[in-house]
């Protein structure tokens, strides 16, 4: 019977990998929302949500979990921002550092302004923790876009985001 219990439960995780892995989520498109967020740490996330204020996708956007050393001026120069869009949408959130602080920093950002929509931006392979985090942590009636960067992961970040998901989940059914 332990043997059924172990395959099974060895079945399930090897599943649930294959298709954490192989259907990881895409970009979203054109869809307008108030406010962007992108949670730094992977190539192409500050460009994507960037892209997102020069489309007319949203009009203001948090990037959260800004290095402390990164200045306001540095950041426009890196990204080719222009000062009057740095003054008027682009906020620098300096406070985060890891998945589960940006949303929360997210969230307050979202409730101070007000805002009914947000669009999410990370890479592919983040977003199902991010909005995870972001789903558990933002105000009540805020519509979640998720707009993921396409990477090409390794094998060992999938393998190592997969379980810091699985981890959350466990971590919420048993109250953490």
């Amino acid at each position: 019977m332990l043997r059924r219990l172990l395959s099974l439960g060895l079945l399930v995780w090897l599943f649930g990998f294959l298709w954490f892995a192989i259907l990881l989520p895409g970009p979203h498109g054109d869809a307008k929302t108030d406010a962007a967020v992108v949670f730094t740490g992977g190539e192409g996330r500050i460009a994507r949500g960037l892209d997102a204020v020069g489309e007319g996708w949203t009009t203001k956007l948090l990037v959260s979990g800004v290095d402390k050393e990164v200045k306001l001026k540095e950041f426009a120069v890196e990204y080719e921002v222009s000062s009057a869009t740095m003054k008027c949408c682009v906020t620098l959130d300096y406070e985060s550092y890891d998945t589960h602080s940006n949303a929360l920093e997210a969230a307050r950002w979202l409730a101070l302004h007000k805002y009914d929509s947000v669009r999410l931006i990370t890479t592919d392979w983040h977003m199902r923790r991010a909005a995870y985090e972001l789903d558990k942590a933002k105000p009540a009636g805020v519509s979640v876009i998720r707009d993921s960067v396409a990477s090409r992961p390794s094998l060992k970040i999938l393998f190592l985001e997969y379980h810091k998901l699985l981890a959350r989940h466990l971590s919420r059914l048993w109250g953490g």
